[in-house]
């Protein structure tokens, strides 16, 4: 690609479900925060000009000492201070871009284990139709409950994908979703669902079930056992 790519990490959620001291993006992975292993996927691939980490303005300095620092990553551009929400967080990443940015890479934190392949299949796919974002199929058979708790659709299995990151857009749609979304009070917990709601197609790009975001106690423990074996990534 003869395209300028940045890649947005939002990592300044709270990580209630881990119910741990630490924040989650600075927990220990094999003696290295798992902030630093994602920081690493995208420092090491081709593709990506510039990275921006999106924490907590609080965390500056512990990302600095911890992650930043110690690694000495060249392509992490600055820290951004995080919103109250996700969304909210990478729409002031996005406002911390250059005007010569083309596409723009969102991919969460705590996900370590992203691959090249994976990466460059977005891109691709963001390059032909504006918009992609990894996602693999759904093992599970999916109910659709009440709030009663009472089973009232089952859903056909092959249709359900279970959206991952990374999720790779053109600059310019992906700040007009942004942008429309806050002016319609419009909430969503991914950046794809923005651009659905602008009524813009976004591509599926298989991703990998070793993707995994690390969000509960028991994740940690299946991220050690894939940094252990990199053959099951």
């Amino acid at each position: 690609m003869n395209s300028k790519v940045c890649t947005l990490i939002p990592a300044a959620g709270k990580g209630s479900r881990m119910a741990h001291s630490v924040k989650k993006p600075y927990l220990q992975l094999a003696q290295k925060p798992i902030l630093a292993h994602t920081i690493q996927r995208f420092e090491e691939n081709s593709a990506v000009d510039a990275i921006f980490v999106i924490v907590d303005q609080a965390d500056f300095s512990e990302c600095h000492a911890t992650v930043l620092q110690p690694y000495a990553f060249t392509k992490v551009q600055k820290l951004v201070d995080g919103g109250e929400t996700r969304q909210m967080s990478v729409y002031n990443g996005i406002r911390a871009l250059s005007a010569d940015v083309d596409f723009v890479i969102v991919h969460d934190g705590v996900r370590p284990f992203v691959t090249d392949e994976v990466i460059f299949a977005c891109l691709a796919a963001a390059d032909e139709c504006g918009a992609a974002v990894a996602a693999v199929p759904v093992k599970d058979t999916i109910k659709i409950a009440n709030t009663d708790g009472v089973i009232v659709e089952t859903p056909a299995r092959e249709q359900l994908w279970a959206v991952q990151t990374p999720q790779v857009f053109r600059k310019s749609l992906l700040e007009e979703a942004h942008q429309a979304a806050q002016a319609r009070q419009l909430a969503a917990t991914d950046d794809a669902s923005l651009v659905e709601q602008l009524g813009f197609p976004v591509k599926l790009v298989k991703g990998s079930y070793a993707n995994v975001k690390i969000t509960t106690p028991v994740d940690l423990q299946i991220a050690e056992v894939l940094l252990s074996d990199a053959t099951l990534w």
